[in-house]
């Protein structure tokens, strides 16, 4: 196995000025792994402990995909993989919550119409208004995913 992942880690954690424990500590990653794979007993580590070691290292990202030897592709393919899958039940319970924000301008709207600064927005405003929320309904579903505990999660 190649060790120049490994030295490039090394460096980085160096040039913080951190011990493997303590950058295990501000990672979640175990100290052994850590270990190993600076010394090159393992390879790179996944995409999820590469975004974790650079945040952690103040370090942009790309740099640690580069350095771990992926491809843009696989960068784009794998950051997909791990961080953008919403089941069925995801997509489901996005559209009935947009539903029922869309209801509730249409009702709250009165005879004066939705305003903003002062002014009734027009149709086209309001679709840009629920397209928006929709976006930002998938990235906290997409967020709540990752971070919820198993045990409050609720099967599928």
């Amino acid at each position: 196995m190649t060790t120049d992942f490994g030295e490039f880690l090394r460096d980085k954690r160096n040039s913080k000025g951190y011990t493997i424990n303590q950058l295990s500590l501000y990672t979640g990653i175990s100290a052994a792994q850590l270990s190993r794979i600076e010394n090159g007993k393992r390879s790179a580590p996944k995409v999820e402990n590469l975004r974790k070691l650079s945040e952690a290292l103040d370090v942009p990202f790309g740099i640690f995909m580069d350095a771990a030897g992926y491809s843009q592709d696989d960068k784009i393919n794998e950051y997909k993989q791990e961080y953008e899958r919403l089941t069925e039940k995801d997509e489901l319970d996005i559209a009935k919550r947009i539903e029922k924000i869309r209801k509730d301008l249409e009702e709250g709207t009165g005879k004066d119409g939705l305003n903003f600064m002062g002014e009734p927005m027009s149709e086209d405003a309001k679709e840009s208004l629920l397209e928006a929320l929709e976006y930002a309904e998938r990235q906290a579903t997409r967020i709540n995913k990752k971070y919820a505990p198993n045990k409050y999660k609720k099967k599928q």
